[in-house]
């Protein structure tokens, strides 16, 4: 059986990254064959020793170019998973149009579409942001009114691929928690800031009103194996669907940091509550938007890791950070 090309864009990230690990290891040589793209040159070398078999592409997604060398070396891929975003609501605030050029993913779309029709699934990392934020658990078919330029960017996303593309399934993270990749970030991860911060002794702040569904990623990363697989064993090749990816529970930003501080016996005094709307952060920010995972449990057959245990795998993993 021929193995089943996939491509993964934007492999340097967080999700990127942790997917790139879960084929490395059990027996995805024998399944898969894995490419990924890149945008920030030269490539990392821990990233390079960690993944020697998997082909990295330099790609840029405002432009396009480099796309048309993965067709020629790597060939046409059975699934491209986009995790590449401009992610930070804020530096979207302050370049639009970035945000649009790199969210909205023009090039990407256009390059599928090149290829003989129904063969390739686009898996399309979106986000909770396209919600409003102003009702508790929001399910699919809700109105999407994004109130900041990401969710708008992301938004503009989603309508280009279920207009353009004959197989998708948009995935709507929300905050992805878990380990640090292979090849660290320079960003702060939310349970490492807030087990960090609590460490020191010093009060910290927390929003006491705004909600999310924070998801583990090692999560996110079977849902996406999950789909792949799926798309694999079907004859008819036809997928349109869009999944709201959180976690199992509705948390305020107090709540995590207080899941963090009882998983490590903190002081929980050193978590002071305040509102979100006493913070200028350069961007609204939706207040509630935590969503109803029902179709997601129920079209997977998946049981979403709860928020302390995805905080204790997290701390467990980064032991050698322990106190």
């Amino acid at each position: 059986m021929d193995k089943t090309k996939v491509v993964i864009v934007g492999g340097t990230g967080f999700l990127g990254q942790h997917l790139l690990q879960a084929f490395a290891g059990n027996n995805g040589g024998d399944l898969y064959d894995v490419a990924f793209t890149h945008h920030s040159s030269p490539l990392p070398r821990r990233l390079l020793d960690a993944f020697p078999h998997f082909p990295a592409f330099s790609v840029d997604l405002k432009s396009g170019l480099g796309f048309n060398s993965i067709s020629q070396d790597f060939g046409q891929p059975d699934v491209v998973v986009n995790c590449a975003a401009l992610s930070v609501p804020r530096a979207c605030e302050q370049d639009p149009d970035s945000a649009m050029s790199i969210n909205v993913p023009t090039s990407l779309v256009n390059w599928l579409s090149t290829f003989e029709r129904n063969k390739t699934l686009l898996i399309h990392l979106s986000t909770d942001q396209v919600y409003e934020g102003v009702k508790s658990f929001y399910k699919e078919e809700d109105e999407t009114v994004a109130v900041n330029v990401y969710g708008k960017s992301k938004v503009a996303a989603e309508l280009l691929i279920k207009d353009k593309c004959q197989n998708f399934a948009i995935l709507r993270s929300s905050i992805i928690v878990g380990p640090q990749t292979v090849s660290p970030l320079p960003k702060t991860l939310p349970i490492q800031w807030i087990d960090s911060s609590l460490k020191k002794g010093d009060t910290v702040e927390f929003f006491h009103d705004e909600f999310r569904c924070p998801i583990y990623v090692k999560d996110l990363v079977n849902i996406t194996l999950k789909l792949i697989d799926r798309w694999v064993v079907s004859d008819e090749k036809q997928m349109q669907l869009v999944l709201n990816a959180g976690g199992p529970e509705r948390l305020s930003r107090v709540q995590m940091a207080q899941v963090v501080a009882e998983v490590r016996g903190y002081d929980m005094s050193l978590i002071k509550h305040v509102s979100a709307s006493s913070v200028d952060r350069g961007v609204v920010s939706p207040a509630d938007i935590s969503m109803d995972i029902t179709k997601l449990i129920q079209t997977l057959e998946i049981t979403p890791t709860s928020f302390k245990d995805g905080v204790r795998l997290t701390l467990e993993s980064e032991s050698h950070i322990l106190p």
